[in-house]
C-alpha cells in the first residue's frame, strides 16, 4: 500500500468523490469519517484503487498516517462543525501542517480560521470546489485561498485532480486567507442569476408562447451548440425533455414550485452591498427563490387579483441575442464585485485567470468565459467587462432585443427579476448624469449632508439652509 500524500476527513457525497478522484489520478490518500458507516461504504466503492487508499478508524489514526508536513482536507459543514473539528484536530497537528476547508464557507469565517491557525504555526486553506458530485469525482474547478507555501505543497495534487481545459488544469491560487472561498461565493451568485434567467425564459416560452417542455428542451439544445453554449443550458435541455417515471407527463410538471438555497447567492449580495457594489441580477435571483417558498401567499394573491397573462410573440433569434447580452451583464456585475473585494482585502485577484479556471469543471462553465478571459487579457477599459471592445457587437445586437423582450413580457404580466435587472443595470450605467442629484438634495434638506457641485464651487448646501 502506497504511503498517503494527503488525508480526507468527511466521506459524504463531496468528500468521497474527491478522495476517489485523487486515488484514481494516482494520489495516495488516507481517509476517515466521524461515523463508521460512510467509511465502510467508501472502502467498498474504492476497491479498484485499494492500493492507494488507507482507511483510518479515527481522526487520530488519520493524522498518524500522514507524513509531515501534513495535508489534511476536511469536507464537513463549514459552520460550527468546522470550528469544532479545528478544536479537535489542532492538538494533533505539528507546526507547518495544513488544514484545507473544501466546503462552501463564509469567507469571513475562513479569514478568521486562517489567522487562528497561523498563530499556532499551522496553515489554513479555503478551497472553493465547484462542479457538484460529478465534478468532484472526475474533475472540479477549484479556487485556492491560502499562503504561497501551502499552494506550493498542494498544487501538484490539485492540478492532477482538477478539470482540464485544453490541457490546462482549472485550479489556481486566488490569494491569501479567504480569497478562494470569496471567488467561489461569487461563482455561486452568478450561478443563481444564470439559473433564474433560464427559468424566466422557460416561463416566457411555456406560458407566453405556448410551447411544450419538449419543444423548449429542443430550443435549449440548439442554443447550447452556439454562443450560449454552457453546462446549465445543456442540462436544462435534458431536464425539460425528461418524462416523469412516477406518472404521465414531463417531470418538470411533477416538481413542487419551490427552489431551495444554501446561502451562497445571499452571501454574494450581502458582500456586494458591503463593498458598495451592485449585484442586482444576483439579488433578483435570490429574491425569486425566496418568493418561490411563499406558495400559500402566491396562491392567495392569485385568487384575489387574478393570474391572467397575455400571449407573447417571441422571435428565437432575438431571444438568443437578448440572452447573450444579459449574460454579459451578469458576468460584468460579478467581476465588479470581485474587483471591489480584491481592493478591499488586498488580494490582487486576477480577473482573466478566474474566468479561465471557470471554463471547465464548474457549474457556470460556458463558451462565453473564453471571451471574458480574452477581454481581461486584452485590458478591458477601466477593468470593466461591459466596456470591452470584443463585447461591443454582442451588446449592440442584444440590448435592443433585451429591451423589446422586457417591454413585451412586463406589459403582458410576466415577472423578470433577472432579465429586467440586467436592462436596468445597463440603462443606469450608460447615463453620464442620472438621478442621484435629486437624492443628494433631499439628503441635504433633511439631514444637512451637503453635496458636491458640478461647477466646483465651495457652496455645499441648498438655499433651504440660507
Amino acid at each position: 500500500m502506497a504511503a498517503a500524500r494527503i488525508g480526507v476527513y468527511g466521506l459524504g457525497t463531496m468528500g468521497a468523490a474527491l478522495a476517489l478522484n485523487m486515488a484514481e489520478k494516482g494520489v495516495a490518500v488516507a481517509v476517515a469519517n466521524r461515523s463508521p458507516g460512510p467509511l465502510e461504504a467508501f472502502v467498498a466503492r474504492a476497491e479498484p484503487f485499494a492500493a492507494r487508499i488507507t482507511a483510518c478508524g479515527s481522526l487520530a489514526e488519520l493524522i498518524a498516517a500522514l507524513p509531515a508536513p501534513r495535508l489534511l482536507l476536511a469536507m464537513i459543514p463549514s459552520t460550527a462543525p468546522m470550528d469544532a473539528f479545528l478544536d479537535e484536530v489542532m492538538p494533533l497537528l505539528e507546526r507547518g501542517d495544513t488544514v484545507i476547508d473544501a466546503g462552501n464557507a463564509d469567507f469571513h469565517a475562513t479569514r478568521a480560521r486562517a489567522a487562528r491557525l497561523e498563530a499556532a504555526g499551522l496553515q489554513f486553506v479555503g478551497l472553493g470546489v465547484s462542479g457538484g458530485e460529478e465534478g468532484a469525482r472526475h474533475g472540479p474547478s477549484m479556487m485556492f485561498g491560502g499562503s504561497e507555501a501551502s499552494w506550493q505543497a498542494l498544487e501538484p495534487i490539485l492540478s492532477r485532480i482538477a478539470a482540464p481545459y485544453e490541457g490546462a488544469p482549472c485550479v489556481d491560487r486566488m490569494g491569501p486567507d479567504g480569497a478562494g472561498h470569496f471567488v467561489k461565493t461569487v461563482h455561486n451568485g452568478i450561478e443563481y442569476a444564470d439559473m433564474q434567467m433560464i427559468a424566466e425564459v422557460y416561463d416566457l416560452l411555456r406560458h407566453g408562447a405556448g410551447q411544450s417542455p419538449a419543444e423548449i428542451a429542443a430550443q435549449f439544445g440548439r442554443w447550447s451548440k452556439g454562443p450560449l453554449e454552457s453546462y446549465l443550458f445543456e442540462i436544462t435541455a435534458t431536464v425539460l425533455a425528461a418524462e416523469d417515471s412516477h406518472g404521465a407527463g414531463p417531470v418538470v410538471d411533477a416538481i413542487l414550485d419551490r427552489a431551495g438555497q444554501k446561502g451562497t447567492g445571499r452571501w454574494t449580495v450581502i458582500e456586494a452591498v458591503r463593498l458598495g457594489q451592485s449585484a442586482t441580477l444576483i439579488e433578483g435571483a435570490v429574491a425569486a427563490r425566496a418568493w418561490s417558498a411563499e406558495g400559500d401567499l402566491r396562491a392567495a394573491a392569485g385568487a384575489a387579483f387574478g393570474t391572467e397573462r397575455d400571449a407573447l410573440q417571441l422571435d428565437m433569434n432575438a431571444l438568443e441575442a437578448a440572452l447573450l447580452a444579459a449574460r454579459v451583464l451578469e458576468y460584468a456585475q460579478g467581476f465588479r464585485i470581485l474587483a471591489a473585494a480584491s481592493a478591499e482585502y488586498a488580494w490582487d485577484l486576477e480577473a482573466a485567470r478566474i474566468a479561465e479556471i471557470w471554463r471547465a469543471g464548474c457549474i457556470i462553465r460556458a463558451r462565453l468565459l473564453d471571451d471574458i478571459a480574452g477581454a481581461f487579457r486584452d485590458g478591458a477599459p477601466e477593468g470593466q467587462l461591459l466596456l470591452a471592445p470584443r463585447f461591443a457587437p454582442v451588446l449592440a445586437a442584444g440590448i435592443p432585443a433585451l429591451r423589446a423582450l422586457v417591454a413585451q413580457a412586463v406589459a403582458a404580466g410576466y415577472p423578470l427579476p433577472v432579465l429586467g435587472a440586467a436592462l436596468a443595470f445597463w440603462d443606469t450605467l450608460r447615463q453620464p448624469r442620472g438621478t442621484a442629484a435629486l437624492i443628494q438634495a433631499q439628503r441635504d434638506f433633511f439631514g444637512r449632508h451637503g453635496f458636491d457641485r458640478v461647477d466646483g464651487q465651495d457652496a455645499r448646501h441648498g438655499p433651504w439652509w440660507d
